[in-house]
C-alpha cells in the first residue's frame, strides 16, 4: 500500500518513487572508519586558514558576489596607488633611432684629421661626368610656328604667385592655356607674397619685349586689356569673373569649362594660377610650355648683364681648374629652417628663434590643436635642410679638395657667422654674389628677392657641377634648363638625404668608408643625369623627350662622311 500523499491532488493518487537501495554495511563501515582516521591525522587549522576557508565558503555559496569582483579590484588598486610614491619608479631612456639626431659636428671632428691628410683625390671636377646616353645625344628641337593666328576668343589675365620659379611655372602654363584656347594672354601680374616680399613686375625680371616677340606666331600677348572691354567692369579687375581652378587640372577642363565663359565674357581672370595645369598634356600644349620656358623667357638686361659678369669672374678665379666651378644651392635661411621643424645644434636660442619665425611667417599653422611635430622622423626621412657643415663634409667625401672653387647660391644664412665657419674652412675658395660683385653693382637688386634669385640662377646655370641640397622650384627648373643646354644631362649632384642622415649619425664610421659612400652617391647622380620624363613628371625638370630630340651618333657620323 502506498504511503499517504499530503500534497493536494486532482482526484488521482500519485505513487511515490521507490526508495533508494541501502548501501552495503561493509562499505559504510569502511568509509566511516577512513574518515575517522583522516580526522585524527589532520593537524588543527590556524586562524588565518579558518578565516580564508570561511570567506571562500561564503563566496562559493553566494556566487553573485563575483559580479562585484572587478569593482573590488579597482578599488583596491586605487587605494594602493594612493599609498605608493611614484618617484621611485625607474625612468626608461629610449635610445634615439639612427639618423634622428643632428650629430654632424661630432662626425666632422672625428674625421677631420684623416680628411685633411687624404691626398688620394683626383681632379674630381674634370672627371665627374662619365656617363653618356645610349649611343647618341639629345638636342633642343623646339620650333616656332610660322603662320598667322586666327581671331582671338578673348583675354586671359592670370596672377602668378610664389617666388621666382613658381611664378615661372605660372607664366609658362598661362602661355600653354592661352595658346590652346586661342586666347590673348595679358602679361601676368606678380602677386606680392609675405614671405618673398618682392614687388617686382614682369618687365623688371624678364625681357618683356623679347617674350612677346618670340611667341608672336604662337600666342597673342598684350600689356593690358583694351579700354572698351574694361569699361564694362568699371576699369576694375576685381569685377572681372575669377575662375577658382583646382590644382593640376587637365587641359580638357579648360576647354570644357573655361572657354565657354571666355567666349561669353571676352575676358576672365584666374587667380591664383600656380600649378593649375596638369604636367601631362597633349604634344601641342607641351610644345608651348617648352617654347615659353626655354626660349621666350629671358631675364631682363640688368639681371642678365650682372649674371654674365659674375660667371666670367668665377671662370677667371677657377682658371687653374680650366675655368670650371661648382655651384651649390644652399637652403639654410631662417624661414627654411623654421618651416622644416628640424632641430640642429643651436640650443635654446635656436628653438626660440624658430618658434618666433614660424609664428611670424605661418601664424598658427604649426600650433594647431592635435598637430604633432616629430623632428627625429623628419630627419630620418631626409626632409631636413642640409647645414653648411654637412655640405662641406659631403663634397670633400666626393673627392673635391680644398682648392675647388664654389659659388654659393643662397639667401641670408641663419646664424651665418657660426654655421658658415666649417664650410669656409673646408673650402676657402667659396664665393657668393656679394663677394664677387661690388656694392654698387648689387644695389639695384639688393631689396628684391626674385631679382637676386635670378642672378644666382644665371651663375648656377653655367657651372660645371650644380649641387642641390633641398627640394623646391629653384633646383628643379635649373636641372631642366641644364639638361636643355648640356645634351640632356643635368650635371647635377642630388644627394640621397635619407642615407646621409644615417651616415652623419654614425659615430663608428671611418673616413675611407664615408668617402666610399660619397663617391657611390656621386656616381649615382651621374647615371641619373639623363632621366627622361615619365607620367606626372614636370616638363620643366625633364625636357626630354618633349622639348628635345634624340640623335643617333652613327647617323651623325654617316651624314658627316657623306658631306
Amino acid at each position: 500500500m502506498h504511503p499517504y500523499n499530503r500534497l493536494p491532488s486532482s482526484g488521482h493518487s500519485t505513487p511515490s518513487p521507490p526508495p533508494s537501495p541501502l548501501r552495503s554495511p561493509r562499505l559504510r563501515h569502511s568509509r566511516s572508519k577512513g574518515a575517522r582516521f583522516t580526522q585524527a591525522q589532520q593537524p588543527p587549522r590556524s586562524f588565518p586558514q579558518r578565516l580564508a576557508w570561511l570567506i571562500l565558503s561564503v563566496l562559493l555559496r553566494r556566487q553573485g558576489i563575483f559580479l562585484f569582483a572587478p569593482l573590488i579590484y579597482i578599488s583596491g588598486m586605487l587605494l594602493y596607488m594612493g599609498t605608493v610614491s611614484f618617484d621611485v619608479v625607474p625612468v626608461i631612456n629610449h635610445r634615439p633611432a639612427p639618423g634622428s639626431v643632428y650629430r654632424s659636428p661630432q662626425l666632422l671632428a672625428k674625421l677631420r684629421s684623416e680628411m685633411d691628410a687624404d691626398n688620394t683625390s683626383t681632379d674630381a671636377i674634370s672627371t665627374i661626368w662619365k656617363h653618356s646616353y645610349k649611343g647618341g645625344q639629345w638636342k633642343p628641337c623646339i620650333n616656332n610656328s610660322s603662320g598667322g593666328l586666327p581671331e582671338s576668343n578673348g583675354y586671359i589675365y592670370v596672377e602668378a604667385n610664389g617666388g621666382l620659379n613658381q611664378q615661372r611655372t605660372s607664366i609658362c602654363n598661362a602661355v600653354a592655356v592661352a595658346g590652346y584656347l586661342n586666347a590673348t594672354l595679358v602679361i601676368p601680374n606678380f602677386h606680392f607674397h609675405s614671405i618673398w616680399r618682392d614687388p617686382s613686375k614682369f618687365s623688371e625680371i624678364y625681357d618683356e619685349e623679347y617674350f612677346i616677340k618670340t611667341l608672336e606666331n604662337d600666342v597673342r600677348i598684350v600689356n593690358k586689356i583694351p579700354e572698351y572691354i574694361m569699361e564694362r567692369f568699371d576699369h576694375n579687375m576685381t569685377n572681372v569673373y575669377n575662375f577658382r581652378i583646382k590644382a593640376w587640372s587637365s587641359i580638357q577642363y579648360y576647354k570644357d569649362m573655361v572657354l565657354p565663359r571666355l567666349l561669353e565674357e571676352l575676358v576672365i581672370r584666374i587667380s591664383p594660377f600656380a600649378n593649375r595645369l596638369s604636367f601631362d598634356a597633349p604634344p601641342a600644349v607641351q610644345r608651348l610650355r617648352c617654347l615659353a620656358n626655354y626660349k621666350a623667357l629671358r631675364f631682363a638686361n640688368p639681371i642678365l648683364s650682372l649674371g654674365d659678369i659674375l660667371v666670367a669672374r668665377m671662370r677667371e678665379r677657377s682658371a687653374s681648374n680650366g675655368g670650371k666651378y661648382i655651384s651649390v644651392h644652399l637652403r639654410f635661411e631662417e624661414d627654411m629652417v623654421a618651416f622644416s621643424c628640424c632641430i640642429f645644434d643651436g640650443g635654446h636660442k635656436e628653438l626660440e628663434d624658430m618658434k618666433a619665425a614660424r609664428e611670424k611667417g605661418w601664424k598658427g599653422k604649426f600650433t594647431k590643436p592635435g598637430r604633432v611635430i616629430r623632428p627625429g622622423a623628419i630627419r630620418i626621412n631626409g626632409k631636413c635642410p642640409m647645414t653648411p657643415l654637412e655640405v662641406g663634409l659631403m663634397l670633400r667625401g666626393m673627392g673635391f679638395d680644398n682648392s675647388t672653387f664654389i659659388y654659393l647660391a643662397s639667401g641670408k644664412i641663419y646664424d651665418a657667422e657660426r654655421n658658415m665657419a666649417p664650410l669656409l674652412e673646408m673650402f676657402p675658395n667659396l664665393l657668393t654674389k656679394e663677394m664677387l660683385a661690388s656694392p654698387d653693382e648689387l644695389s639695384p637688386f639688393k631689396n628684391f628677392s626674385s631679382r637676386m634669385a635670378a642672378i644666382d640662377y644665371t651663375v648656377c646655370l653655367h657651372s660645371e657641377v650644380f649641387v642641390t641640397t633641398q627640394g623646391g622650384n629653384f633646383p628643379h627648373f635649373l636641372m631642366g634648363h641644364r639638361r636643355y643646354l648640356y645634351g640632356g644631362h643635368s650635371k647635377t649632384i642630388r644627394p640621397d638625404k635619407r642615407k646621409l642622415a644615417l651616415l652623419f649619425d654614425n659615430p663608428a664610421i671611418g673616413w675611407k668608408n664615408f668617402k666610399r659612400q660619397m663617391l657611390s652617391m656621386r656616381s649615382h647622380s651621374d647615371s641619373k643625369g639623363f632621366d627622361l620624363k615619365r607620367p606626372n613628371d614636370s616638363i620643366y625638370t625633364f625636357p626630354c623627350p618633349d622639348c628635345m630630340c634624340f640623335t643617333n651618333k652613327s647617323n651623325d657620323t654617316k651624314s658627316s662622311l657623306a658631306s
